[in-house]
């Protein structure tokens, strides 16, 4: 009871601030999933120190914010020019995105030649996985947000044309603050009722070679909270979304999100940690917080990039 007081207060304090650094969106909302991304990405090369692998960390980290910009492409398109002067050339989003996978490829292998560490493979091998599983799972969070922003090609569906006025680019932005704030909060609301309903009622084990405490009744509870979260957020907040549509949102949550914090489970279980560290009173450390954001952000961005607003 004491633990569940502390990770109570503690979430009240925090929550409300990661909404409004939502709401807001652009740099700060960048600058706050940049510092989640920092986070987890030295709390999981700890986890791969405990089971004597060596990733290089900075390595990790570099790649990990240079690939969230990338879905800052258009925003830094317009602003650094307007900064620094029109001559500046700027890639495309794709190239930009080759550049840096090819560029972190070959520093992972050359720093890792003059390293002189043990298991070069495994070194190698880990900096990768974590680049790309945190690093750009992560940035794709930011990408939602930059959807409603920037991306006014995207939006023919919603309002029947490309041009839009200013009065649309607020609704757009406001939409887009909506969006990442309703993800968040049926995230959390899924890992509460999956929690609650697994102690309640929890009879049949979900993965006990992953996860002793996780049940079917508990991801069950889980999955119905995310539907009707994401059924309120709907009915409240996103009418650009179709009923059905938001319930595809709540099952890419109740389902990838679950999926996530046992991935993030099975990686704990194997460095034989309990959390990937104390960071955050009574929730552990960063990447246990976020793990099934981690895993869901991808999947909704892909789903609103190339089928909702497609």
């Amino acid at each position: 009871m004491s633990n569940v007081r502390t990770r109570i207060m503690f979430a009240v304090v925090a929550i409300p601030g990661v909404l409004l650094l939502a709401w807001l969106g652009g740099y700060a909302w960048a600058l706050f999933v940049a510092a989640v991304l920092t986070a987890s990405l030295i709390e999981f090369a700890a986890m791969a120190r405990a089971k004597g692998v060596a990733p290089q960390t900075a390595t990790m980290i570099a790649a990990g914010l240079a690939l969230l910009l990338v879905f800052l492409h258009e925003r830094l398109g317009a602003d650094i020019p307007a900064l620094l002067g029109q001559g500046i050339v700027w890639p495309l989003q794709w190239q930009a995105f080759l550049w840096i996978l090819m560029l972190f490829m070959a520093a992972s292998l050359l720093i890792e030649l003059f390293r002189n560490r043990p298991s070069p493979l495994l070194n190698v091998a880990v900096t990768v996985l974590g680049t790309v599983y945190i690093g750009l799972f992560l940035g794709s969070a930011v990408g939602i947000r930059e959807i409603f922003t920037v991306h006014e090609f995207h939006v023919g569906p919603v309002f029947g044309t490309a041009d839009l006025d200013a009065r649309q680019f607020a609704q757009l932005d406001r939409w887009g603050g909506y969006t990442v704030m309703a993800m968040l909060a049926t995230i959390w609301i899924c890992d509460t009722a999956a929690y609650f309903g697994g102690k309640a009622m929890g009879r049949h084990k979900l993965f006990l070679r992953v996860s002793p405490n996780k049940t079917w009744e508990g991801a069950i509870w889980g999955f119905t909270a995310a539907l009707a979260a994401m059924t309120v957020a709907h009915l409240l907040l996103l009418d650009y979304l179709s009923l059905p549509q938001a319930l595809i949102i709540g099952v890419i949550v109740g389902t990838v999100g679950q999926l996530g914090d046992l991935v993030e489970s099975l990686l704990k279980r194997d460095a034989g940690v309990k959390d990937s560290s104390s960071l955050l009173p009574g929730h552990g450390g960063v990447f246990d917080r976020f793990d099934s954001f981690i895993f869901v952000s991808p999947a909704v961005f892909l789903y609103l990039d190339f089928i909702v607003f497609a």
